[in-house]
C-alpha cells in the first residue's frame, strides 16, 4: 500500500490535489461539488482525481443521494492513514 500511496501523491501530476481530497474525505464524506468548493478546484479536476482514487481503491462511493454520489475513504485507506500522513510529509520535503 505504501508504494501505491507514494505514486498517487508524489509520483504523478496532480498528486497534491489527490492528497488534499484524501485529507478532506478522512474528515467526512463529500460529493464532488462540495470538494471542488472546499479545495477551490473545478468540478472536472476533482472528478478526475476521484475516479483515479476509486480505481486504486483509496476512495469509495457511498451511492446516489439527494446531492449526488458521496465519497469517503475506503476501509483499506482508513487502515493505512498513518502511512499516508508519513508519505505526505515526506513528499512535501522534496
Amino acid at each position: 500500500m505504501d508504494g501505491l500511496l507514494w505514486w498517487l501523491i508524489a509520483g504523478t501530476r496532480g498528486g497534491i490535489n489527490r492528497a488534499r481530497i484524501i485529507n478532506e474525505l478522512h474528515l467526512r464524506p463529500y460529493n464532488v461539488n462540495q470538494l471542488a468548493k472546499i479545495l477551490e478546484l473545478d468540478y472536472k479536476t476533482v472528478k478526475h482525481h476521484i475516479d483515479v482514487l476509486i480505481k486504486n481503491k483509496i476512495v469509495s462511493p457511498a451511492g446516489e443521494g439527494q446531492y449526488g454520489t458521496v465519497y469517503f475513504i475506503s476501509p483499506i485507506m482508513e487502515e493505512n492513514f498513518e502511512s499516508f500522513k508519513n508519505i505526505w510529509k515526506e513528499s512535501k520535503k522534496g
